[in-house]
Protein backbone atom coordinates (compact mmCIF):
# COMPACT_ATOMS: atom_id res chain seq x y z
CA UNK A 1 0.00 0.00 0.00
CA UNK A 2 1.35 3.42 -0.97
CA UNK A 3 1.85 5.48 2.19
CA UNK A 4 3.09 8.65 0.46
CA UNK A 5 0.95 11.63 1.39
CA UNK A 6 -0.46 14.04 -1.17
CA UNK A 7 0.34 17.14 0.87
CA UNK A 8 -1.06 19.75 -1.59
CA UNK A 9 -4.49 18.08 -1.63
CA UNK A 10 -4.39 17.56 2.13
CA UNK A 11 -3.66 21.27 2.53
CA UNK A 12 -6.62 22.16 0.33
CA UNK A 13 -8.97 19.94 2.37
CA UNK A 14 -7.73 21.42 5.63
CA UNK A 15 -8.14 24.94 4.26
CA UNK A 16 -11.68 24.09 3.17
CA UNK A 17 -12.60 22.90 6.67
CA UNK A 18 -11.16 26.08 8.17
CA UNK A 19 -13.09 28.29 5.75
CA UNK A 20 -16.33 26.53 6.68
CA UNK A 21 -15.58 27.18 10.37
CA UNK A 22 -14.65 30.87 10.13
CA UNK A 23 -18.07 32.28 11.05
CA UNK A 24 -18.42 29.96 14.04
CA UNK A 25 -14.84 30.80 15.01
CA UNK A 26 -15.58 34.53 15.06
CA UNK A 27 -18.78 34.02 17.06
CA UNK A 28 -17.06 31.74 19.57
CA UNK A 29 -14.12 34.08 20.06
CA UNK A 30 -16.48 37.01 20.61
CA UNK A 31 -18.49 35.01 23.15
CA UNK A 32 -15.25 33.91 24.79
CA UNK A 33 -14.12 37.52 25.19
CA UNK A 34 -17.41 38.34 26.87
CA UNK A 35 -16.96 35.36 29.20
CA UNK A 36 -13.43 36.46 30.11
CA UNK A 37 -14.62 39.99 30.84
CA UNK A 38 -17.26 38.59 33.18
CA UNK A 39 -14.68 36.39 34.89
CA UNK A 40 -12.25 39.25 35.32
CA UNK A 41 -14.62 41.41 37.35
CA UNK A 42 -14.23 39.03 40.27
CA UNK A 43 -17.81 39.46 41.47
CA UNK A 44 -19.63 36.22 42.39
CA UNK A 45 -22.54 36.65 39.97
CA UNK A 46 -20.36 37.68 37.02
CA UNK A 47 -17.84 34.94 37.76
CA UNK A 48 -20.62 32.35 37.68
CA UNK A 49 -22.08 33.70 34.43
CA UNK A 50 -18.63 33.97 32.87
CA UNK A 51 -17.75 30.39 33.85
CA UNK A 52 -21.03 29.07 32.47
CA UNK A 53 -20.64 31.00 29.21
CA UNK A 54 -17.05 29.81 28.83
CA UNK A 55 -18.08 26.16 29.18
CA UNK A 56 -20.87 26.68 26.63
CA UNK A 57 -18.39 28.26 24.21
CA UNK A 58 -15.90 25.40 24.60
CA UNK A 59 -18.61 22.80 24.02
CA UNK A 60 -19.81 24.77 20.99
CA UNK A 61 -16.30 24.89 19.54
CA UNK A 62 -15.87 21.13 19.88
CA UNK A 63 -19.29 20.27 18.45
CA UNK A 64 -19.11 22.70 15.52
CA UNK A 65 -15.61 21.54 14.58
CA UNK A 66 -16.76 17.93 14.26
CA UNK A 67 -20.17 18.69 12.74
CA UNK A 68 -18.91 21.00 9.99
CA UNK A 69 -16.14 18.74 8.75
CA UNK A 70 -17.75 15.31 9.15
CA UNK A 71 -21.46 15.15 9.93
CA UNK A 72 -22.52 17.91 7.53
CA UNK A 73 -20.36 16.45 4.75
CA UNK A 74 -22.03 13.07 5.17
CA UNK A 75 -25.45 14.70 4.94
CA UNK A 76 -24.44 16.55 1.79
CA UNK A 77 -22.78 13.42 0.32
CA UNK A 78 -19.53 15.17 -0.58
CA UNK A 79 -17.39 12.02 -0.22
CA UNK A 80 -17.89 11.07 -3.91
CA UNK A 81 -16.37 14.44 -4.86
CA UNK A 82 -13.39 13.83 -2.55
CA UNK A 83 -12.93 10.39 -4.12
CA UNK A 84 -12.62 12.07 -7.52
CA UNK A 85 -9.53 13.91 -6.29
CA UNK A 86 -6.04 12.33 -6.27
CA UNK A 87 -6.44 11.45 -2.61
CA UNK A 88 -6.08 8.13 -0.78
CA UNK A 89 -7.94 7.02 2.37
CA UNK A 90 -4.77 7.85 4.31
CA UNK A 91 -4.70 11.35 2.81
CA UNK A 92 -8.35 11.81 3.71
CA UNK A 93 -7.73 10.62 7.28
CA UNK A 94 -4.77 12.97 7.74
CA UNK A 95 -6.74 15.88 6.23
CA UNK A 96 -9.75 15.32 8.48
CA UNK A 97 -7.65 14.91 11.62
CA UNK A 98 -5.54 17.97 10.79
CA UNK A 99 -8.58 20.04 9.81
CA UNK A 100 -10.42 19.13 13.00
CA UNK A 101 -7.41 19.79 15.20
CA UNK A 102 -6.97 23.22 13.59
CA UNK A 103 -10.62 24.27 13.81
CA UNK A 104 -10.85 23.05 17.40
CA UNK A 105 -7.31 23.75 18.55
CA UNK A 106 -7.03 27.42 17.55
CA UNK A 107 -10.06 28.71 19.53
CA UNK A 108 -9.37 26.19 22.31
CA UNK A 109 -5.83 27.49 22.82
CA UNK A 110 -6.91 31.12 22.52
CA UNK A 111 -9.53 30.63 25.22
CA UNK A 112 -7.09 28.72 27.42
CA UNK A 113 -4.50 31.49 27.15
CA UNK A 114 -7.24 34.02 27.81
CA UNK A 115 -8.37 32.26 30.98
CA UNK A 116 -4.82 31.89 32.31
CA UNK A 117 -4.10 35.57 31.57
CA UNK A 118 -7.36 36.65 33.22
CA UNK A 119 -6.53 34.74 36.38
CA UNK A 120 -2.93 35.94 36.41
CA UNK A 121 -3.60 39.64 35.82
CA UNK A 122 -6.79 40.20 37.81
CA UNK A 123 -7.79 39.84 41.45
CA UNK A 124 -8.88 36.24 40.89
CA UNK A 125 -6.93 33.73 43.04
CA UNK A 126 -4.08 32.00 41.24
CA UNK A 127 -5.31 28.70 42.62
CA UNK A 128 -7.86 28.74 39.80
CA UNK A 129 -5.12 28.05 37.26
CA UNK A 130 -4.80 24.36 38.15
CA UNK A 131 -8.57 23.98 38.29
CA UNK A 132 -8.96 25.67 34.90
CA UNK A 133 -6.35 23.44 33.28
CA UNK A 134 -8.16 20.35 34.55
CA UNK A 135 -11.45 21.59 33.08
CA UNK A 136 -9.84 22.39 29.75
CA UNK A 137 -8.23 18.95 29.87
CA UNK A 138 -11.65 17.37 30.23
CA UNK A 139 -12.98 19.30 27.21
CA UNK A 140 -9.96 18.06 25.24
CA UNK A 141 -10.70 14.44 26.18
CA UNK A 142 -14.41 14.79 25.37
CA UNK A 143 -13.54 16.30 21.99
CA UNK A 144 -11.04 13.57 21.11
CA UNK A 145 -13.50 10.81 22.03
CA UNK A 146 -16.28 12.50 20.02
CA UNK A 147 -13.94 12.87 17.04
CA UNK A 148 -12.93 9.21 17.28
CA UNK A 149 -16.58 8.13 17.21
CA UNK A 150 -17.44 10.53 14.37
CA UNK A 151 -14.62 9.25 12.15
CA UNK A 152 -15.33 5.57 12.79
CA UNK A 153 -19.12 5.40 13.14
CA UNK A 154 -21.31 6.67 10.32
CA UNK A 155 -24.52 6.70 12.36
CA UNK A 156 -25.56 10.31 12.94
CA UNK A 157 -27.49 9.29 16.05
CA UNK A 158 -24.48 7.69 17.71
CA UNK A 159 -22.30 10.65 16.76
CA UNK A 160 -24.69 13.12 18.36
CA UNK A 161 -25.02 10.88 21.40
CA UNK A 162 -21.22 10.71 21.78
CA UNK A 163 -20.84 14.49 21.50
CA UNK A 164 -23.66 15.39 23.85
CA UNK A 165 -22.91 12.59 26.32
CA UNK A 166 -19.21 13.35 26.65
CA UNK A 167 -19.82 17.07 27.04
CA UNK A 168 -22.70 16.74 29.53
CA UNK A 169 -20.49 14.65 31.80
CA UNK A 170 -18.49 17.78 32.57
CA UNK A 171 -20.96 18.48 35.40
CA UNK A 172 -20.15 15.23 37.26
CA UNK A 173 -16.47 15.93 36.56
CA UNK A 174 -16.74 19.35 38.21
CA UNK A 175 -18.49 17.75 41.17
CA UNK A 176 -15.71 15.16 41.38
CA UNK A 177 -13.05 17.87 41.50
CA UNK A 178 -15.03 19.55 44.27
CA UNK A 179 -14.84 16.36 46.34
CA UNK A 180 -11.05 16.16 46.13
CA UNK A 181 -9.76 18.31 48.97
CA UNK A 182 -6.25 18.56 47.52
CA UNK A 183 -7.77 20.34 44.50
CA UNK A 184 -10.85 22.16 45.80
CA UNK A 185 -9.03 23.35 48.92
CA UNK A 186 -6.48 25.33 46.90
CA UNK A 187 -8.84 27.10 44.48
CA UNK A 188 -9.28 30.20 46.63
CA UNK A 189 -5.59 30.53 47.46
CA UNK A 190 -3.00 32.59 45.61
CA UNK A 191 -0.53 29.71 45.39
CA UNK A 192 -0.49 27.43 42.35
CA UNK A 193 -0.50 23.99 43.98
CA UNK A 194 0.07 20.93 41.81
CA UNK A 195 -1.06 18.17 44.15
CA UNK A 196 -0.69 14.49 43.28
CA UNK A 197 -4.41 14.11 42.37
CA UNK A 198 -4.28 17.20 40.12
CA UNK A 199 -1.17 15.98 38.30
CA UNK A 200 -2.62 12.49 37.96
CA UNK A 201 -5.89 13.75 36.49
CA UNK A 202 -4.15 16.09 34.03
CA UNK A 203 -1.77 13.36 32.86
CA UNK A 204 -4.68 10.94 32.46
CA UNK A 205 -6.57 13.51 30.38
CA UNK A 206 -3.60 14.04 28.08
CA UNK A 207 -2.96 10.30 27.68
CA UNK A 208 -6.62 9.46 27.01
CA UNK A 209 -7.04 12.30 24.52
CA UNK A 210 -3.86 11.51 22.57
CA UNK A 211 -4.67 7.78 22.64
CA UNK A 212 -8.10 8.45 21.11
CA UNK A 213 -6.47 10.49 18.33
CA UNK A 214 -3.85 7.77 17.76
CA UNK A 215 -6.49 5.05 17.51
CA UNK A 216 -8.49 7.19 15.09
CA UNK A 217 -5.45 7.80 12.87
CA UNK A 218 -4.40 4.14 12.93
CA UNK A 219 -7.84 2.67 12.31
CA UNK A 220 -8.78 5.00 9.47
CA UNK A 221 -5.32 5.21 7.93
CA UNK A 222 -5.10 1.43 7.41
CA UNK A 223 -8.18 1.32 5.21
CA UNK A 224 -7.24 0.16 1.69
CA UNK A 225 -10.13 2.03 0.07
CA UNK A 226 -13.03 4.38 0.76
CA UNK A 227 -16.08 2.59 2.15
Amino acid sequence: MNTALNLPVIGLLVRKDWQLFQKQFAANVLAGIVALCLLGTGKPWSFYLGSLLLIVVLVSVACFAISNSLLVERKELTLPFVMSLPVSPLDFTVAKLAGNLVTFGVPFLLLLIGVLATVAFTALPNGLIVYSLLLFGYIFVAYCISLMVAMNVESEGWNIFAMIGSMVLINPFIMLLGQIEAISGTIRGNAIVWSAPAVGILVAEIVIGLSALAVTAWWNGRRPAFY
